[in-house]
């Protein structure tokens, strides 16, 4: 019974990716398609850079820093973005072959495979921390939800102007979320007596350079596409803001 709190706790902060999708069923003229989507992909790469600027990085970063020092530090960041670079391009590169719809499908796929590689690290944050503490484990539950929420319309709105299917992009948008209980369930399983606060910091350095390669080589150049200047504005401010309220509040 102690696991059941901690594994619930790490589905509702997951699935809040959900949450984000909801944002597809708004009414939307289709004049202004191209001034949501603008706004949509530069909130999320906002929110995407920020968090891992001013939140993962610096605290994997230190944590690594603290046993290994400055060189080996600087070097796990450079590695951690070559290894962002390749990953990204390839994944692109692999899912033009293999499939053949519109430019932002190929975008909300990406962003799909890596916010589950950012989610399965995040679940087994929040689960060995709800299973230690559960006031740490919900504190922790809501500064994740708060940037999942906007990682679940990085995913369902390019999917669903693109297939204009609205379960294909709750689909996906679960799929990202789902990782997290996923891997609370694989940290309680497998992991719970060998993880170290220096694997995830690892993990994270990587989560971060894969999700600030992603905004800057896919989410804002697809928003700059669509020449809406206003909105992209306004979407990577709300983005900063959103990622100043996580930062600082929780």
């Amino acid at each position: 019974m102690q696991i059941i709190l901690p594994l619930i706790i790490s589905t509702i902060a997951g699935l809040s990716t959900v949450l984000g999708a909801l944002i597809i069923n708004l009414k939307i003229d289709s004049s202004k398609y191209s001034k949501f989507i603008t706004f949509c992909l530069a909130f999320s790469a906002a929110v995407m850079i920020g968090i891992s600027i001013f939140d993962l990085i610096p605290e994997s970063f230190f944590n690594y820093f603290y046993v290994n020092g400055f060189s080996k530090s600087i070097v796990l960041l450079i590695i951690a973005f070559i290894l962002s670079y390749i990953v990204i391009t390839f994944l692109s590169g692999l899912i033009n072959k293999e499939s053949k719809k519109e430019d932002l499908y190929r975008l909300g796929i990406l962003n799909m495979i890596v916010l589950i590689i950012h989610n399965l690290p995040e679940g087994i944050a929040t689960f060995l921390s709800s299973y230690q503490s559960i006031s740490l484990g919900l504190k922790l539950s809501v500064a994740i939800m708060l940037h999942n929420i906007p990682e679940g319309i990085s995913i369902a709105v390019p999917i669903y102007y693109a297939t204009k299917s609205k379960k294909e992009a709750y689909k996906k948008a679960f799929l990202s979320g789902i990782a997290e209980p996923i891997g609370a369930v694989l940290a309680f399983i497998f992991l719970k007596k060998y993880i170290t606060d220096m694997t995830i910091s690892i993990i994270l350095v990587i989560v971060a350079g894969l999700m600030i390669t992603l905004a800057i080589q896919e989410l804002v150049p697809k928003a700059l596409k669509y020449n809406e200047n206003k909105y992209l504005y306004l979407g990577l401010i709300s983005g900063v803001v959103l990622v100043i309220i996580n930062v600082y509040l929780f």
